[in-house]
This record gives structure tokens, sequence and C-alpha cells, in this order.
């Protein structure tokens, strides 16, 4: 399993030599703050989650991700602010980041389109004493515990409306490597998000979304969604995720107009499968506020 680990180490490392690496999220339709600032305010009252993602279980040195993001818009509604921290470990290596957010909203005929910047630091460490070589004294795992604390800041644009929401963003200009820190256009992930509401009858609602995640030269993650909502209390879904061909079952309970709470199970097909068990994730949503401005807060 010590090979697994040093793989993992090896490639993502390699990605993280370049950029910041953005963690994999299932239920990304509901946390839209940890890849698009201009997603702050949309619901319309200050809003708090939380996730919790365990990818790949039974795999040694899998990634594991905590994110808490809150958010709400301003008395005077043009202005949103929010606050986005998370730790992302994998391998030997830990990320931890904090960013603020802030979105300018323009309210228009049937939706509100909002631009979003985000600024804040990741710090980034290696605890190489995890690596166990078969070499002494390897030369490219010396043993030791490297950090590297990085600022780093993004942009994007949001529109919603009560049936359809859409939204890119481009989550960071920097990148570092080697201590490092520089800007390089070819580095950039661009992320588009797009989703919408169909209603069948008076207790069934279609929540079709997509998530985009495009970085240079030709790299592409691709996530197709659907979800059956059922009298707004159970939304039954799942996924297809293109890069690791991977499926996703999702489940979400709002159990009170404030209280949300998603699941989500991924089973991937792809070259990983033999070597894990699935991918769980838990999410936590809380609006607080009785009722709220934005149309369908819940949906989107």
């Amino acid at each position: 399993m010590r090979y697994l680990l040093i793989i993992l180490f090896f490639v993502v490392s390699l990605s993280d030599g370049l950029a910041q690496s953005y963690p994999l999220f299932s239920q990304y339709m509901r946390n839209g703050l940890a890849f698009n600032p201009a997603y702050a305010g949309s619901s319309e009252a200050f809003a708090v989650s939380l996730v919790y993602r365990q990818q790949w279980t039974g795999f040694d040195g899998a990634p594991k991700t905590q994110v808490f993001s809150a958010h709400a818009p301003l008395k005077s509604d043009r202005v949103a602010l929010g606050l986005l921290a998370y730790n992302d470990a994998y391998g030997v290596t830990n990320n931890t980041g904090i960013f603020a957010n802030y979105a300018y909203r323009i309210h228009l005929k049937k939706g509100i389109l909002s631009l979003g910047l985000k600024g804040g630091v990741y710090m980034q460490s290696e605890n190489l004493n995890k690596v166990t070589t078969d070499q002494a004294n390897d030369p490219v795992f010396p043993g030791s515990t490297e950090k590297m604390t990085v600022p780093n800041f993004g942009a994007g644009i949001f529109y919603y409306s009560e049936k359809f929401y859409t939204g890119f963003s481009i989550p960071g200009f920097l990148s570092a490597r080697a201590g490092e820190i520089y800007h390089d256009f070819t580095n950039y992930n661009f992320m588009l998000t797009s989703g919408a509401l169909f209603s069948i009858s008076e207790n069934f609602k279609f929540n079709p979304s997509v998530l985009i995640n495009y970085s240079l030269p030709s790299n592409i993650q691709l996530d197709l969604t659907g979800n059956m909502v059922f009298r707004n209390f159970l939304w039954i879904g799942g996924s297809w995720r293109m890069q690791d061909n991977s499926v996703v079952g999702l489940l979400h309970f709002q159990i009170t107009p404030q209280i949300g709470i998603g699941y989500s199970f991924d089973y991937s097909f792809g070259d990983l499968n033999k070597f894990n068990n699935g991918s769980h994730e838990v999410m936590l949503v809380w609006v607080l506020r009785y009722k709220v401005k934005a149309s369908n807060p819940r949906y989107f």
C-alpha cells in the first residue's frame, strides 16, 4: 500500500507544483461558494454550510476534505459577503485555506446577476516523514516537513432566477512552485456551472445541472446531474463524472425550511476501482431565516 501512497504523492504534488488544486465535490450544486465568489448572497439570507468528503475509502492516503462556508447579502441588497474555509488532506499533503468573498448584485427583470471577487491564503504542508521507502536516506524523500503559505485571488459571475442559474469562475489567479509564487495563464482553472428547474406536477420537479472544470492545455472534468424533487422535501438523483468514469448517487432531505442535509456516494469504474470502496460526502445547509426572498433558494 505504501507504493500507492507514493504514486498518489507524485500525481497530486505534480499538479500542485503548478497551481492550487480544488477539491472535488459531488454536491456542487449546493456548494457554490467553494469555487465561485459571485455565489455569495444567493440564498437571500445568512446561509451556512458544512461539507465532509471522504474520497476513495480503503485507499491509504486518499483525500479527505472539510469545508465551512457562510454568506449573506448586506442590508443594501446590492452587496453580499462570504467566508470560505477548508482543509484538504491527501497522501502526505495538507492544504488549509481561508478566503473572503465579495459580490456586487444587479437586479434584472427576471433574476439577479452577481459579480464576485475573492481573496485569501492557503497553507500547504508536505510531511515526507510519512513516506516509507526501500532505500535508506532516499534523496527524493528527505524525511522532513515542507510548508508554504500562498496568497491567491479569484473572480466569478453568477446569474440566477426562479427556474435557471448559471455561473462562470476562475477560482485562482496565482500559482506556486518550489517556494516561488507567480502568475501563469496556462495554470488557470475555468469552472462553469448551470442548472434548471422543471415542474412536472404539483408534487414533482426535475432539477438537472452540470459542472465543467477545464484547465489548460486540455484537462476537463464534466459532471452531469439530475435530481427528482418530491414535495420540496426529498431529492433523489444521480450524476455521471467523465474524468474518472464515476457514477454518483445523491440524496437530500429538506428537514425544515431552514435546514437541509445531503449525502452522496461515488462509485468509480476507472483504474482505481479495485483499490477503493467508493467515496462518501455529507453536507449540512442552514439558512437562518424562516422565509427567504430568493426564488427557490433550496433548489439552487
